[in-house]
């Protein structure tokens, strides 16, 4: 049997390709940091090439994904994905984007890195960073079994049977379940993280029935009974990523860039990536081919047979690839150069088994790797060890090893900082997830904590050029570590968690992509030509108005300099998509239209030839009233938020307090959408702002407070997003700050100290109970 060699590079993704699945030799499916799931269709073979489309589009990053097979009701199979929103998304392949999902499961209250379908297709099983593995009845799409006992993140599941459910945890251990929540065992002997499992084929020769690998570094191979019969070694760092072939191989991936193939108890075989991580690798059952998904974007697909490798000169260009690439020196370990072999060492000596890997000190000083390849009997050169780019190059040391920094973090008042030791080759997430396991502190922690490094490292990334940006959102909802978009903030030191009454600042929703936007507006465009309605579609003076519209949001205004003409001529342009085209068609319309509100005040003046400003004009469109296209209403309020961005908006808001304090009433009551709901509590949130400001208050701000404590206090007991509960506490908190009146209306009229308390049973989260304590603070003045 030969070895495995590229096949096709799936390229597309904008971020981390995290994970990967692959169903069918026909396709593959990825999802990424750039909050993208993507289907990859084979169009022709050989060489395999593949053509990507976006099936699912959100807000936040994707980083666990499968895949329900065909069934009569859904013959292409369903998606299945979920991250950081906490929303599982079920939905068809091909689906567009913005049509409805399948199903939305509701239930975990943190990011969702884990999740499986069992072998019968009837049973999804979810984990999360809240602690919690979840099993959900396909079709029913509701939680049908809670399974609770871990002390951490549920990193890895396996849905082994619809009797059996193992689950991976960041406390060590592993358990099996009854999908009812019954726990049938518990399995020590992991000694770090348990991040991922596969099942292995019947008749193993180890006679095992599943691995494990984790932070160890180890695959582990286990009986059901718990036994362990099976340790390979061999990996140089994290293993994230466990997949088995019909033969009884198993392939792993790691943080090391490589993904191996292994065989009893050796590995056959080493694929080193031109990238920091190896995020996710899965196989196709049919034909034995690997899918990868790594750090540089790409999803790489490797295959066996000669048939669908790639050419030969695409099989030396990802070679160089790799020989090109910066290895970290953190990942290496320490080098004394002057010990080193030099280059004749690679012809004097083999290697002594695969994927062993050596330094050699080049004739120019350089430092380079190489690793032993068992099929080419070679050592073959896999990159160049590099310093730390943006390192002071004075290193720190914390029990005994050096890092590039030691932070010093406080968590509680009088008690000495904890050390946060970082080097610059890790992922600060990784960094963040260790530093708060052997701290013992809450998971709910890791988003602060990730974002210090990074903000404190100036963003520095390692054997690149590109920096790395966290994008600031004081709540925690937009936050993500995303490589190569500009320069980060700086900051000091984790804050301890602040008083969040009452709110100053006025919040926005401003992340995109517009480069996608724009796009999709113009794909939309021609199928509208190809149905011949060209009577709504956009003509090529149109498209020229659009990329003009967006090359001007690509770069914001300075602060008080006249909008240029394009952006009246592009809100022309947009009104007419919102309101002429299909609905299903207005969803990149709407997003343009809310970055175009934070961006000019233009949004907030602008008037069409009826006087219409621009809430009537989306409101005689019918944007509030379809239900069934809540993402064009999430879009709508997502707009009237970022109004505030501006004077101008911030007074057309003030102006139209009665109607879009209605309108948002009549859509909160209703909506099951989270994204939604979080955009209508921020709305909420930024009214409350303003009649607490006294140089942007109407004079009646004690009445509009009023009428909005009632709308808050229903919204806390009726709103099923974590996120959206805790700014409407916040938004009905600030409010408190106007007066007695307000405060004895909260108390006597509205109950909102009893919706506090309903809050924190429901939500057992510290910010909701923090913010909770300072209202009954409040209320008790």
């Amino acid at each position: 049997m030969g070895n495995y060699k590229l096949s096709s590079s799936l390229e597309g993704h904008e971020d981390d390709v995290r994970v990967v699945s692959f169903p069918h030799p026909k396709f593959v499916l990825s999802a990424s940091r750039d909050a993208t799931v993507r289907v990859w269709n084979l169009l022709s073979s050989p060489p395999p090439t593949f053509d990507g489309n976006i099936s699912s589009h959100g807000h936040a990053f994707i980083n666990s994904l499968t895949y329900i097979p065909p069934t009569t009701e859904f013959p292409e199979g369903l998606i299945v994905s979920g991250g950081k929103d906490t929303i599982i998304e079920v939905r068809q392949p091909t689906r567009a984007p913005e049509d409805n999902a399948e199903a939305l499961l509701l239930g975990h209250s943190n990011n969702v890195c884990a999740l499986d379908v069992d072998p019968s297709g009837k049973l999804i099983v979810s984990g999360g960073w809240d602690g919690q593995a979840r099993v959900w009845g396909v079709g029913k799409w509701e939680c049908d079994g809670l399974l609770e006992g871990h002390e951490g993140s549920v990193w890895a599941v396996l849905a082994w049977s619809q009797e059996i459910i193992i689950t991976g945890c960041a406390d060590r251990l592993i358990r099996l379940f009854h999908p009812s929540g019954r726990l049938i065992r518990t399995i020590r002997g992991s000694t770090d993280v348990v991040r991922a499992l596969c099942r292995l084929p019947p008749n193993h020769p180890s006679g095992a029935q599943f691995a494990s690998a984790g932070n160890d570094g180890l695959v582990r191979l286990w009986t059901l009974e718990g036994r362990q019969v099976g340790q390979l070694v061999g990996h140089e760092n994290f293993i994230y990523s466990l997949a088995s072939l019909s033969t009884g191989e198993i392939v792993s991936s790691s943080e090391d860039r490589t993904v191996r193939i292994w065989k009893n108890d050796q590995c056959i075989q080493t694929i080193t990536h031109p990238a920091i991580s190896v995020w996710s690798v899965a196989v196709c059952a049919e034909n034995g081919d690997i899918v990868s998904g790594s750090s540089d974007r790409i999803a790489r697909v490797f295959s066996r047979d000669p048939a669908r490798q790639a050419e030969e000169a695409v099989l030396k260009q990802f070679g160089e690839s790799v020989q090109s690439s910066a290895i970290p020196q953190q990942q290496v370990g320490d080098i004394n150069k002057e010990q080193l072999p030099g280059p004749e060492f690679l012809q004097q000596k083999s290697g002594t088994k695969e994927g062993q890997v050596i330094m050699i000190k080049e004739y120019n000083g350089a430092v380079t790797a190489h690793q032993w390849s068992t099929a080419a009997n070679s050592w073959i050169n896999v990159g160049t060890v590099v310093d730390a780019v943006g390192s002071s190059g004075r290193k720190r040391e914390h029990q005994g090893k050096e890092y590039d920094y030691v932070f010093d973090v406080d968590i509680e008042d009088g008690k000495p900082p904890l050390k946060l030791p970082y080097n610059l080759s890790q992922n600060p997430y990784e960094a963040a997830t260790k530093f708060i396991q052997d701290n013992e502190l809450p998971i709910s922690y890791l988003e602060q904590v990730a974002a210090f490094i990074t903000s404190n490292t100036q963003g520095a990334t390692i054997g690149a050029s590109q920096q790395e940006e966290i994008v600031p959102d004081a709540w925690g909802t937009e936050n993500r570590y995303r490589p190569g978009e500009g320069n980060p903030p700086t900051a000091s030191t984790p804050p301890k968690r602040p008083n969040a009454l009452p709110q100053k600042a006025y919040l926005s929703i401003k992340q995109a992509n517009l480069k996608t936007i724009q796009k999709k507006i113009e794909d939309l465009n021609k199928e509208l030509v190809a149905n011949n309605e060209k009577d709504i579609s956009l003509n090529p003076a149109d498209i020229s108005t659009l990329k003009a519209l967006v090359a001007v949001l690509e770069k914001p205004l300075p602060s008080g300099s006249k909008p240029p003409a394009s952006i009246t001529h592009g809100i022309e342009l947009l009104t007419r998509v919102v309101t002429l085209w299909p609905p299903v068609q207005r969803l990149p319309g709407l997003d343009l239209l809310r970055l175009l509100a934070a961006a000019t005040p233009v949004v907030a003046t602008y008037r069409n030839s009826a006087r219409e400003d621009i809430l009537e004009i989306l409101e005689s469109s019918g944007t509030f009233e379809d239900k069934e296209k809540s993402n064009n209403i999430m879009l709508a309020v997502r707009m009237l938020v970022n109004l505030f961005e501006t004077e101008e908006g911030r007074r057309f808001a003030a102006e139209k307090f009665d109607k879009i304090h209605e309108l948002a009433k009549s859509s909160a009551s209703l909506t099951t959408n989270r994204n939604l709901q979080i955009a209508l509590t921020t709305l909420l949130l930024n009214y409350s702002v303003q009649l607490t400001q006294k140089t942007a208050s109407p004079n009646n701000s004690e009445d509009r407070a009023i009428e909005l404590l009632d709308t808050l206090t229903a919204t806390v007991g009726t709103a099923s997003d974590s996120e959206a509960i805790f700014r409407a506490l916040v938004a009905a908190g600030t409010l408190l700050s106007l007066g007695e009146d307000v405060r004895l209306a909260a108390r006597e009229v509205y109950g909102l100290a009893a919706a506090v308390t309903r809050a924190e049973g429901k939500l057992n989260e510290p910010r909701i109970k923090s913010v909770g304590a300072e209202i009954r603070e409040s209320l008790g003045k």
